[in-house]
C-alpha cells in the first residue's frame, strides 16, 4: 500500500487559507465593509496577525467556545492571549459588571470597593501597597518611572526576548553582544538602546557584570519568559536575581501578566522572597481591561519621600479612566471567585492532560520537541528546551507554526497566532484536549519536513 503523499508547510498554508476563505463568507463580507475605515481592516492592528486571508470576525465568546460571524464554533486555547484565561465572560465578572454599569462607569474618584479590593490584593499576592492601571504596559511604565525616581539611576535591565507590553525602554534586543533597538518598532520616541541593557535570561555572570556598572535603576523580568517561546528559569536563577539586585541597590520588577496561570497567587507564591514591584494585567480582572502594580512597605516609604519633595505638575503616570468603578467591580469579583485554589486546580488538571497528550504525540513520531508549562500555560518548541531567549529564537520555525495554526483553525481549534502557546481554562472539557492533540498529530503526519531525532 502506497503511503499518502505529504505536503510542504507552504502548500498547507496555501490550502488552508483557501479553505478558510471558502468557509467564512460572512467574515469576508465584514472585512470588505470594515476595510475603508480601519487600518488593515481591524480596530487594533494585532487582530490582522493571524495569517488568514481576512480577519476572523467574532459574534460570541463564552467559556472556551468562540463563535465566528459564520456560526462556526471553536474551542479556544488562545483565550485572548491570556486576557480571557479564566474563560470568556465568567459569570461572576459578567454579573459584577452588569450590576455596576447602572451605578457609574468612571468618575476619577475612589469607589466604595477600593478598601476591600486592596485587602484582597494584599492577601492574595502578599504585597501591602497597590495602584491600578488600565494595562500592564501602563503599570510597567509607572514602575520604571518610580524606579528611576527612587534610585537616581537612569537605565533598565531586561532579558533577551523579553516582553513587557509596549514600554519603550524594553523594546530592545541583544545582537552581537550589543544592546540595539528592537526590529519592527514603529516611530520609537527615542533610541531605546540608550535607556536599557540587555542580557540573556539564566546568565548570572552577564547579569552581575551589567549590575556592576552602577547605572541600572531596575531589572524588569518575567519569572518565566513567555514571548520568545517559553524559557523556564534554571534552578536558583531567580534567587540569585533577587540577591544581586539587592546587593547593587537595583529594584526588581516582576511582570506576571503571562505567568498568573501558575496559581492563585501567581508564580511568586512559590518564591521565598518579594520583588520590589509586582505587575499583572490581562486576566487580573477576569478579562476587563485592568492592571495592578503592587509594591513593598519600603518602596511606599521611598515614594512618599519623593512626593514630599515634588513640585506641582503632571507626574507622567496615570490615565483618566484608570481605577474606575467598573474595573473595581470586576477586580473584586475576580479576586473572590477566579483567583482561587479550586479554579486553578481545574486549569492545571487540563494543562497536565494536554502536556501528557502532546508528549505522547511527539514521542510516537520520534520528535525531540520540548513542552514547557507554567501552571495552565503551555508552549512547545522544535527541539530541546532553550536556556535563554537567543536559543529560543534560533529554534523557531515560523512557516511551520503558521501552517499548524491555520490547520487547527480550520478544524475549529484556536491557538495563538504566534509561537505555540495554549491555555487551559477551568471549564475546558477533557475531550477537547484530546481533540487538539489528535489534530496536531494528524498535521504532523500530513506535512513534509518535520525533523525527527537522529
Amino acid at each position: 500500500m502506497t503511503a499518502p503523499s505529504r505536503l510542504t508547510p507552504e502548500t498547507v498554508i496555501e490550502r488552508e487559507r483557501a479553505a478558510f476563505a471558502a468557509r467564512s463568507p460572512r467574515s469576508a463580507a465584514l472585512a470588505k465593509r470594515a476595510a475603508p475605515h480601519w487600518l488593515s481592516g481591524v480596530p487594533m492592528h494585532w487582530m490582522a496577525d493571524w495569517g488568514t486571508p481576512f480577519p476572523l470576525f467574532v459574534s460570541n465568546a463564552s467559556g472556551v467556545t468562540l463563535t465566528d460571524a459564520d456560526s462556526h464554533g471553536y474551542v479556544d486555547f488562545c483565550l485572548g492571549d491570556t486576557g480571557a484565561m479564566y474563560g470568556h465572560s465568567p459569570a461572576p465578572i459578567a454579573d459584577a459588571i452588569a450590576a455596576q454599569a447602572a451605578r457609574g462607569l468612571t468618575c476619577m474618584l475612589p469607589a466604595e470597593t477600593v478598601a476591600s479590593v486592596g485587602e484582597l490584593l494584599s492577601a492574595r499576592f502578599k504585597l501591602p501597597f497597590w495602584q491600578v492601571a488600565q494595562t500592564a504596559t501602563d503599570a510597567n511604565r509607572a514602575a520604571l518611572r518610580w524606579a528611576r525616581a527612587l534610585t537616581g539611576k537612569s537605565k533598565v535591565l531586561v532579558f533577551q526576548g523579553c516582553y513587557h507590553g509596549t514600554v519603550d525602554e524594553t523594546m530592545v534586543r541583544l545582537r552581537g553582544g550589543r544592546t540595539v533597538p528592537r526590529e519592527g518598532a514603529i516611530g520609537p520616541a527615542f533610541d531605546a538602546a540608550s535607556a536599557a541593557v540587555v542580557v540573556e535570561f539564566n546568565d548570572i555572570d552577564a547579569l552581575e557584570r551589567a549590575l556592576q556598572g552602577g547605572e541600572i535603576a531596575a531589572v524588569i523580568a518575567e519569572p518565566v519568559m513567555t514571548n520568545i517561546g517559553m524559557v523556564l528559569p534554571q534552578a536558583g536563577f531567580l534567587d540569585v536575581l533577587r540577591a544581586r539586585t539587592r546587593a547593587h541597590d537595583v529594584l526588581l520588577i516582576l511582570d506576571e501578566t503571562h505567568t498568573l496561570s501558575s496559581g492563585p497567587g501567581g508564580y511568586v507564591a512559590s518564591l521565598a522572597w518579594q520583588s520590589d514591584f509586582w505587575v499583572c494585567g490581562k486576566a487580573i480582572a477576569g478579562g476587563l481591561p485592568a492592571a495592578v502594580l503592587g509594591f513593598t512597605d519600603d518602596i511606599e516609604a521611598r515614594m512618599r519621600a519623593v512626593l514630599g519633595k515634588r513640585t506641582g505638575g503632571h507626574s507622567g503616570m496615570g490615565t483618566t479612566l484608570a481605577a474606575n468603578p467598573l474595573v473595581f467591580a470586576a477586580l473584586s469579583a475576580a479576586l473572590t471567585h477566579l483567583h482561587t485554589e479550586d479554579t486553578h486546580a481545574e486549569m492545571h488538571r487540563g494543562a497536565v492532560q494536554l502536556e501528557r497528550g502532546l508528549q505522547a504525540v511527539f514521542a510516537e513520531r520520534n520528535l525531540d520537541w520540548h513542552i514547557s508549562r507554567v501552571g495552565a500555560r503551555l508552549e512547545f518548541g522544535f527541539g530541546p528546551a532553550p536556556r535563554n531567549g537567543s536559543e529560543a529564537e534560533r529554534a523557531m520555525r515560523p512557516t511551520l507554526e503558521h501552517a499548524l495554526h491555520l490547520w487547527l483553525l480550520n478544524r475549529s481549534l484556536l491557538v495563538t497566532p504566534f509561537h505555540n502557546m495554549m491555555l487551559t481554562a477551568p471549564m475546558l472539557p477533557a475531550a477537547a484536549i484530546d481533540r487538539l492533540c489528535a489534530s496536531i498529530g494528524e498535521f504532523l503526519d500530513s506535512v513534509d519536513g518535520i525533523v525527527s531525532m537522529e
